[in-house]
Formats: structure tokens, C-alpha cells, sequence
């Protein structure tokens, strides 16, 4: 789909489902709203399926892997290769996000939408825009058509899996140099300066990240990304896999399917997302608050309330595996637990 009529597509939540299953909360023999953000998640996922009797049974977490030329600058403690190596350890169930989805219950789904060579294995999914993004200290990162084609990837990732039948979905990546872009793109979007949104990413030394906001100082003064157009400011400081991210919260929106946003570079997608249609914001899930610098203010920015903070900031999904079991807990609730009626109590009733 193309991402013109997905915007056409997007639509409110339905407020009868949600209705529906606030009240099949408060019939259940236990105080009103005690079990506090988990209810609401659950209603939120009524309102983006339009049904009120929830299914998280087949869950799947899309990571998309991606090259970003601005590493040619020194913004990374690991070399370009590591893309593609962690990238195909992804199809061997050989990364962190892969053991602990496997705890979750979740498939792993690898999507290839840029890194700098040619990578397989089974079950990698291969969408590649182009081999990296240009380095955006010497040029915009990619081509607005390029920027547009990575979010369509993400919209009809979400409906293919829609139509394998997954329930839930998680957001990952792999992509040496992820938090360089992210950050930019967060200073640009959030009016915040370079130095309050950017981090040591997978372990920068203090002159590394010295290093790392002089670049992205640079680019957004040299490129001038337009903060008012979104995708200029990801074709200009982006990389391909923020822009299939955002393509993804998008697509979760038009095909109803809920989607769990990750930690920094997921956070900035979503961002992305909302702002070029900012509808949106009502179908994105939380899982945790990045210990990335932009994490919690992203999070602010989202109108998101995390289940975790775990001081971790790893990316590749890991955050969205950690709170799917969470959410499983608050659906066993939801499904199984007796009503005040089935066990003759009286109901609570809301008081003022």
C-alpha cells in the first residue's frame, strides 16, 4: 500500500469496544481499576481491533536492519560490519532479543531494508532500499523517495503479518550508527538541543560523544531540516530503518493491529509517525523508557506512560519482548478471573 492511501485509511479507535471492555473490567471480583496501566493497554488494544475480546496469543517482533553512512565519522564505537553480522544472528536466534522473545512467546521477523551489503538467512526478510544511507554529514541521508519507500515497507510489513495472523507486534532494529540518527531527528522534531537528546549509544567515550553531537550540530545547520515536514527531516538526518518503523505505527493504525514501541530509535519513529499523521498517537503501546538521554522525553512527547523502566537501552525489540509476558498476565486476567456476579459479591462501585 501506498502510503498516500494508507493516511486515507487511518481512522479513530472504536469507543464502543473500548466501552465494552472498561466494562468487563469492572465486573471482575477485584478493585476497580487495580491492575492501572495494564487495563487501560487492554482497552486501548480493544479500541485499535474494534473488539473487545482480546487475543495476544501469535505475537511477532519486526526488526529492521539498516546501514547509516554518517558512521564514516567516527559517531560509533563498533565498525559497519557489525550491522550485517548482528543482522544475520538474528536469523540463527543468536541475539539478546531473540532468547528473551522466545521467553515472550514471539517470532522473530528480520527485515533487511538497508545495510551496506548483502545479507540472509532463514526467515530474513529482504526489502533493501539501497546499501546504507549516504552520510548525512556531507549530503542528505537519502532521497525523499527513498524516505517514503521504507515507510510503505513498514505499512505492508504490518499487513502481511496481519494476514499470517499475529495479534500483537513489537519494534526493533539493528543498525550501527541508529542512535546518530535518532538524535537528530529528535533535536529537529522535539526543539530540544543536540546535546540534551543525544547519548553514548552503545558506549562512546566522552570524547566519542563529543564527536557525535559536533556532527549532528553540523548536519542539522548545513541541511536545514524542515521540522514542520517529517519525512524531510528523516530523508535529510534519518536512516532506512526509523523510516520502516514509523511505517510500521503507521501501518498498525490502518490494518488495526497493535504495535509496542521499543526504546530510542523506535521512540523516534513512532514520533515520525505522529507527525505525519497524528492520529496515530492513539494506536501506538509503550513498553519501557530507553536510559538513552531523549528516552523519557520522547516517551513525554508520546503521551506514553512505560510499563518499564529498566535502565536498559539496547534496542533490537528487546524492550517490546520484555512487556509482551506483562500484558499476557493482564489478558489471563481479563479472560479467566470470575466476575463479582459468578462469586456473589457485591461490585465495587466508583466513588467520589
Amino acid at each position: 500500500m501506498k502510503l498516500d492511501e494508507a493516511l486515507s485509511r487511518i481512522q479513530p479507535l472504536d469507543e464502543g469496544a473500548m466501552e465494552q471492555s472498561r466494562k468487563h473490567w469492572s465486573s471482575l471480583a477485584k478493585p476497580l481499576n487495580s491492575l492501572g496501566l495494564l487495563e487501560k493497554a487492554l482497552v486501548k488494544i480493544a479500541g485499535i481491533t474494534g473488539d473487545p475480546a482480546i487475543h495476544l496469543e501469535k505475537k511477532a517482533i519486526l526488526v529492521y536492519c539498516a546501514d547509516n553512512g554518517v558512521v564514516a565519522q567516527g559517531v560509533s564505537q563498533s565498525q559497519q560490519d557489525v550491522t550485517a553480522i548482528v543482522s544475520e544472528n538474528l536469523t540463527k536466534c543468536a541475539t539478546s532479543v531473540c532468547h528473551m522473545a522466545k521467553c515472550a512467546g514471539a517470532d522473530i521477523i528480520p527485515v533487511d531494508v538497508g545495510v551496506a551489503c548483502d545479507v540472509d538467512g532463514p526467515g530474513m526478510i529482504h526489502r533493501k532500499i539501497a546499501y546504507g544511507t549516504r552520510d548525512f554529514s556531507q549530503e542528505p541521508a537519502m532521497t525523499r523517495e527513498q524516505a517514503v519507500e521504507a515507510i510503505e515497507v513498514g505499512i505492508n510489513m504490518v499487513k502481511d503479518c496481519r494476514e499470517q495472523g499475529y495479534h500483537l507486534l513489537g519494534t526493533g532494529e539493528m543498525g550501527i550508527g541508529n542512535t546518530t540518527t535518532s538524535s537528530a531527528i529528535a533535536a529537529v522534531l522535539l526543539h530540544q538541543s543536540v546535546e540534551e537528546v543525544t547519548g553514548r549509544g552503545a558506549g562512546l567515550s566522552s570524547a566519542g560523544l563529543e564527536r557525535k553531537i559536533q556532527v549532528i550540530n553540523q548536519a542539522i545547520r548545513d541541511l536545514v531540516p524542515d521540522e514542520n515536514d517529517p519525512i524531510d527531516v528523516l530523508r535529510k538526518v534519518g536512516g532506512f530503518d526509523i523510516a520502516a518503523l514509523a511505517g510500521t505505527f503507521l501501518g498498525g493504525a490502518v490494518y488495526h493491529v497493535p504495535v509496542l514501541v521499543d526504546g530510542l530509535i523506535s521512540s523516534v519513529a513512532a514520533l515520525v509517525a505522529v507527525r505525519i499523521c497524528p492520529q496515530v498517537k492513539d494506536y501506538i503501546l509503550p513498553s519501557h523508557a530507553s536510559k538513552e538521554p531523549a528516552g523519557q522525553i520522547l516517551m513525554d512527547a508520546l503521551g506514553l506512560q512505560p510499563f518499564l523502566y529498566g535502565e536498559m537501552c539496547l534496542g533490537e525489540g528487546t524492550g517490546t519482548a520484555a512487556v509482551m509476558p506483562i500484558l499476557d498476565m493482564a489478558a489471563a486476567v481479563y479472560h479467566n478471573m470470575s466476575t463479582f456476579e459468578q462469586v456473589e459479591i457485591e461490585a465495587y462501585q466508583p466513588l467520589v
